[in-house]
């Protein structure tokens, strides 16, 4: 996949430092969702969306920038434990340009890394199991993603995601 890494900058420099942001867990059956507040200090589950065409998840996806007017989108980047890519991280770079493309905002990519294990700790604290914790997981996922993005966003020095063949 041929990439430009200005496209990959992961962090302050394609959203803006205030308005909502909304987080992506990436999925190509499921798509976890999650969004912070305005000032970008506290990010909430939202919603999972099953993911159907390209047509009624453009719209879906038109109509969350339209009510929550997002600075932007933060997507969750599923790196090998290595930092290496992978070919769910292709995906996830793909989704989030295709996003762009849909939503006309900028759109961020974050290491996901132990995203989904932080997640299942966080349904088992709040004593979710079976289908619960599968109605939940995804955009727990998101919100632990678009969390780390918020802790991280205002460090100087961040580097690009590299995802160069």
């Amino acid at each position: 996949m041929n990439t430009d890494e200005e496209s990959l900058e992961p962090n302050s420099d394609l959203i803006p430092q205030s308005g909502r942001v909304v987080g992506i867990d990436f999925g190509t059956a499921r798509i976890g969702v999650a969004i912070s507040d305005p000032g970008q200090s506290i990010a909430s589950p939202m919603e999972i969306r099953q993911v159907q065409n390209p047509e009624s998840d453009a719209k879906y996806f038109q109509q969350i920038a339209k009510v929550e007017q997002p600075a932007g989108f933060v997507v969750g980047l599923p790196l090998h434990m290595s930092g290496d890519q992978s070919k769910k991280s292709q995906e996830a770079v793909a989704f989030g340009q295709w996003l762009r493309e849909v939503t006309g905002l900028p759109v961020a990519w974050h290491d996901e890394r132990y995203s989904t294990a932080m997640a299942k700790e966080v349904c088992q604290q709040l004593g979710l199991s079976g289908a619960k914790r599968k109605a939940h997981l995804d955009k727990i996922a998101a919100q632990v993603i678009l969390s780390s993005w918020l802790e991280r966003k205002d460090r100087t020095g961040d580097q690009a995601v590299s995802l160069e063949d």
